[in-house]
């Protein structure tokens, strides 16, 4: 439980009362519920004035310990007079604080100071490892794209030597490398400690689980990294060697496992390995699986069934042909979504069922795209045609040059028919048919698509929205990449490229973290949006020239706006907002 302070605002005037509101679990995920409605409470209606000194409290989302008399006076501190030149206050030292608070919180709060200083233990190095690997995830965490960069500019440029005690002279890329050794061996722990930790803070379960496989590229040959492999690439880089990865995770989108896969790959083979790794993990259980149509194959389905797990499988699209009669009915459609529709089909052999969905949106979409290809393949046969008859040419290359026309575009090619008229032994124009049968039944197959299940559940509507929760691991690639830098890889080394993953992984948690937060304080699920308003909260040194006395330097937290104070007071996260005496100060390289 805690306090909550409401505004509300009427006829011009701001009216402010207190609620005690009780966090619940539901099957929907953490809510929040009111008990009581307090009004006004004296003291509480004040901000509360906490130092610096109190950050430890502050990121673990503590309350101060008071007396039983003081529960609604808060501590004030006496005042400081002096006699200041207004003309000389200046501000220096200008930091990054209001992001890598934040990720300094959701550390915290998932316990991950605990773990690694359990795990790594404190010997006699300068910065111990624990706060190294602190250092680590929070950079990937406001994205910064490597550990040269971190220790070279980023660190230096934000709060973290105040928040965390560590000086920016003693973070550089080697001890961060370093730091990269320590972390790895940990990694089948952290998933497990991970997976506890959703479940004390969100409530998760553990019995529907989300898996996919992306890949990221190198910079550079990584000739000593065998995983490193040229494959299909999903960044449009197939000019780079790149690894893949299969990555689990929850209906909420938080990552409880990976494994990383040569980039050459077939996500099809994957599988089984995944499924190993999680059972020996959390045990052999009847455990539903919710993967795409890559990972779709006979002996991988064999093989769940085999250990008694439940599946919902993305199907083939050359599969939906079986079921074109029941396609074309127009019975028997239930309506999941504003253009979205589904029929539960029975499987001949009563093992399985399957979902056949069909998408107005995917429908134009896919109908757009076949449009265009089919236009393109035509309007270039024809021009083959063409040429050929004003100068004859070898068959062979001829063939060459429309198959390589047809294979980039793989959904029209199927409703042509084309053959070379040969004389004498020289191509002299084609014969170009497009297959009305074949023609209709891709426009008939647009939009739609096929889902197999061997679960008991008779409503579609259900089966399909636990399957369309993929998503949630297609955004938790995109995060990784775009917020979190996961592409370009840029180390060498096998070990390396497993750690800089892991750290990703961590961040990803995080991530997914802030927004499982944000939700359940009633403020949406956008992480992004949320990082891009407190980046704008600046810790300063506020320089002021005392009358008969050294200059004093006040360390402040610059005031957050009003979208990015609502933002904190939802999140029931405070900052520091008593400045910090600092004495002693020698400037160092201008800074």
């Amino acid at each position: 439980m805690f306090l909550r302070r409401n505004r509300r605002r009427k006829n011009g005037e701001t009216y402010e009362y207190w609620t005690l509101v009780e966090t619940v679990r539901t099957a929907r995920g953490p809510r929040q519920r009111i008990v009581a409605t307090l009004g006004k409470l004296p003291g509480l209606d004040e901000d509360e004035r906490v130092g610096w000194e109190e950050v430890t409290r502050l990121l673990d989302g503590h309350p101060r310990e008071t007396g039983q008399g003081d529960l609604f006076r808060t501590p004030s501190a006496p005042p400081l007079w002096a006699q200041v030149d207004l003309s000389g206050v200046r501000v220096e030292r200008v930091r990054d604080f209001g992001k890598v608070y934040v990720a300094l919180a959701l550390w915290r709060r998932l316990g991950l100071h605990q773990f690694f200083n359990e795990q790594v233990g404190q010997g006699r190095e300068k910065v111990d490892w624990a706060t190294v690997a602190c250092i680590l995830c929070v950079g990937r965490f406001c994205d910064q794209g490597s550990e040269l960069a971190l220790g070279e500019r980023w660190y230096a440029h934000t709060a973290l030597d105040d928040l965390l005690g560590v000086d920016p002279a003693d973070v550089y890329d080697n001890r961060l490398y370093r730091g990269l050794d320590q972390v790895l061996p940990m990694r089948e722990k952290l998933f497990t400690h991970l997976r506890e930790r959703y479940e004390s803070l969100f409530g998760s379960r553990f019995e529907f689980l989300l898996y996919d496989v992306t890949s990221t590229y190198f910079e550079g040959q990584c000739q000593r990294n065998p995983q490193a492999r040229r494959g299909y690439s999903r960044d449009q880089r197939s000019d780079c060697k790149q690894v893949c990865i299969g990555l689990v995770v929850t209906p909420e989108g938080l990552p409880l496992a990976y494994e990383v896969f040569a980039g050459n790959r077939a996500d099809v083979t994957t599988v089984e390995d995944i499924v190993d790794r999680m059972e020996a993990q959390y045990g052999r259980a009847e455990r539903i699986w919710a993967m795409d149509r890559g990972m779709t194959s006979e002996d991988n389905l064999d093989y769940l069934r085999a250990r008694g797990a439940l599946y919902i499988v993305g199907t083939p699209k050359s599969q939906l042909r079986q079921f074109e009669r029941e396609l074309l009915e127009e019975a028997d459609w239930q309506q999941v979504e504003a253009d979205v529709e589904v029929k539960l089909l029975a499987h001949p052999g009563g093992q399985e069922q399957f979902v056949l969905c069909r998408s107005q949106a995917r429908h134009e979409k896919e109908a757009a795209m076949f449009r265009r290809q089919r236009d393109r393949v035509r309007e270039k046969l024809l021009q083959i045609d063409a040429g050929l008859r004003r100068h004859k040419a070898k068959p062979a290359p001829v063939e060459r040059r429309i198959g390589k026309w047809l294979g980039r575009h793989t959904a029209a090619e199927k409703v042509f028919r084309i053959g070379v008229q040969v004389e004498d032994g020289w191509a002299v124009g084609l014969h170009i048919q497009e297959e009305t049968s074949r023609l209709e039944w891709a426009q008939h197959a647009q939009g739609a698509y096929l889902l197999r299940t061997n679960c008991r559940e008779q409503d579609p509507q259900k089966l399909w929205r636990w399957y369309i929760q993929l998503t949630e691991v297609e955004d938790a690639f995109r995060t990784s990449k775009s917020d979190l830098s996961l592409r370009p890889v840029y180390h060498q080394l096998e070990h390396r490229v497993q750690a800089h993953i892991l750290i990703c992984f961590i961040a990803l948690a995080m991530w997914r973290s802030l927004e499982m937060w944000a939700q359940g304080a009633g403020m949406g699920h956008c992480g992004r949006q949320i990082l891009k308003e407190l980046d704008t909260i600046r810790s300063m040194d506020v320089v002021l020239p005392v009358r008969d006395k050294a200059d004093v330097r006040l360390r402040v937290v610059s005031k957050p706006e009003k979208l990015a104070a609502d933002l904190l007071e939802h999140l029931q996260l405070k900052f520091p907002n008593r400045p910090k005496i600092v004495q002693n100060v020698v400037e160092k390289n201008g800074t």
